[in-house]
């Protein structure tokens, strides 16, 4: 798992959660796509963003069959106004990548709502992550 983690030093900020294991991220699997052009530009957001947004990669997070798979994490302040991690499938392309951002930007789960358009890739989570979050 690789990290790149911009943090103020008071709150956990909203985290996007990259999936790159076995067929997120794959040009095989998902030709055309612009994977790492999409990894670049969340990093950048993240850096950019003075420690409102952070990032990191992560292996096989299970659903393969919705892939790409980005989870958005609520920041400290999101998750005690009830706010939980929200998993997103088939998330390529720079108009789903820009909604996920304007959305963690503007405070991400339990703070903001979600663009109507990208909750239609929302997915459940595989059973083992669903019951570590209480059963959303």
């Amino acid at each position: 798992m690789s990290a790149a983690i911009i943090r103020p030093s008071t709150a956990r900020p909203c985290t996007i959660v990259i999936c790159r294991g076995c067929c997120c991220g794959d040009a095989r699997k998902h030709p055309g796509a612009d994977h790492q052009g999409q990894l670049h530009r969340i990093r950048t957001a993240a850096e950019n963003s003075g420690g409102r947004l952070a990032f990191r990669t992560t292996d096989c997070l299970g659903p393969c069959g919705q892939a790409n798979i980005i989870v958005v994490q609520p920041s400290a302040e999101g998750r005690r106004l009830g706010g939980r991690a929200v998993w997103i499938g088939w998330a390529m392309g720079a108009d789903c990548t820009e909604e996920i951002l304007a959305w963690a930007d503007a405070g991400g789960p339990g703070v903001a709502e979600p663009p109507a358009t990208l909750t239609l890739q929302f997915v459940r989570p595989p059973r083992p992550a669903r019951a570590r979050s209480g059963g959303r």
